[in-house]
């Protein structure tokens, strides 16, 4: 649901702006207290490792969005990533991750327009995440508490959260379209396709959450209220590893904490291979078919005014690598440098949020300097 140039007017695209940026604005201070909030190891937590999950996270969802499945006659979709990323990183690190995703997409591959990039983030960002983690607190807080609870709550979060974001596209079409098509006939095409193109999404991310859930509960945000502490055996028992101080232990406790670590880098790195090969290699056999918006715009007159991207020459664009004759290592090649592009924007920017947090703990901590005596 990349919405490109030439959909909505310039009035309402800047309003769109705006908003995006009071939003990321306000993403950025939730991330700091969600990293702060991160999975502990046996020395205490360690919000740094929220930063290279939610790069990767991002590097994920950038893949998945290159596999578009069909859903319908001609009619393709493919991951928003709004729950997803919700659910595994938390509903403000979310935002900030489906929103690198949507800067590599629209500066290096022309997808979704330049001007309508608040348009973009707005929709597929703040809206699809928004929704996706009330459904999903709502529904855990009537259910079980048990994993598959999470697991089934990410399947109806992700479903609802698709045509949430498409509905939103039609009151901001309503309010700012550059084309006269009835709102009732476009709401009805936009949330008809995109309920479709949300089962793939909830199927998706109810797949990837239960797979992290299986390995490393602690690292689902979303489940760590019914998530089982992690445990150490320290002295020939179980306990508690966020009560692992004592110095005595402190050696087992410390390479308990280093096994940890290298369980969580085992995700990290099986989560950067999968981007690897679904946008390096399955992305080839993506549908070649026009995905929900393109289709309901091509069939209702919306891309009437569609305006060309800036970077529609770029060496990137359309996801291909300009000048390389055979299209499976195009498609691929062009693949594995977004999910490089998006990690490394990532991470950068993770890093920097929880770097700030700690500098400002840190000032906040440092005792005053005692007056000197004369």
């Amino acid at each position: 649901m990349h919405v490109p140039d030439g959909f909505i007017n310039a009035p309402v695209s800047l309003a769109a702006g705006a908003t995006a940026a009071a939003a990321l604005a306000i993403s950025l201070r939730g991330a700091r207290r969600e990293s702060a909030a991160g999975p502990a190891t046996a020395l205490g937590p360690h919000p740094e490792s929220t930063a290279p999950l939610a790069g990767l996270l991002a590097a994920f969802v950038f893949a998945t969005q290159m596999l578009n499945f069909p859903v319908a006659a001609g009619t393709s979709g493919h991951l928003l990533g709004g729950a997803l990323a919700a659910i595994l990183v938390g509903p403000f690190t979310g935002v900030l991750c489906v929103s690198v995703v949507l800067l590599t997409q629209s500066l290096l591959f022309a997808d979704g327009g330049l001007t309508a990039l608040g348009v973009n983030i707005v929709l597929m960002g703040v809206v699809t995440v928004a929704v996706a983690y009330g459904v999903f607190r709502a529904l855990l807080a009537v259910l079980p508490r048990a994993r598959r609870s999470v697991t089934a709550a990410s399947f109806a979060a992700a479903l609802i959260s698709v045509p949430a974001s498409a509905a939103a596209f039609t009151l901001l079409h309503a309010v700012g379209g550059t084309t006269d098509v009835p709102t009732g006939t476009v709401l009805a095409a936009m949330t008809g396709v995109h309920t479709l193109i949300g089962v793939g999404e909830a199927v998706i991310t109810a797949l990837t959450v239960g797979a992290v859930l299986a390995v490393r509960p602690d690292l689902v945000h979303g489940a760590r209220g019914l998530a089982p502490a992690l445990k150490l055996r320290v002295g020939g028992r179980l306990v508690d590893a966020t009560t692992v101080t004592a110095p005595g232990p402190a050696a087992s406790a410390s390479s308990s904490a280093s096994s940890s670590a290298v369980s969580s880098r085992r995700v990290r790195l099986a989560g950067l291979a999968a981007a690897l090969v679904l946008a390096g290699g399955v992305s080839f056999y993506a549908s070649a078919s026009p995905d929900g918006l393109e289709k309901v715009a091509a069939d209702h007159g919306i891309d009437a005014k569609v305006r060309d991207h800036p970077a529609a020459g770029s060496p990137l664009a359309d996801y291909g690598v300009a000048d390389l004759t055979d299209p499976r290592l195009s498609v691929g090649l062009a693949g594995v440098i977004g999910v490089g592009a998006t990690a490394a924007l990532g991470i950068g920017l993770f890093h920097l949020t929880t770097r700030n947090r700690r500098r400002r703990r840190h000032r906040r901590r440092r005792p005053a300097r005692a007056p000197e005596t004369p």
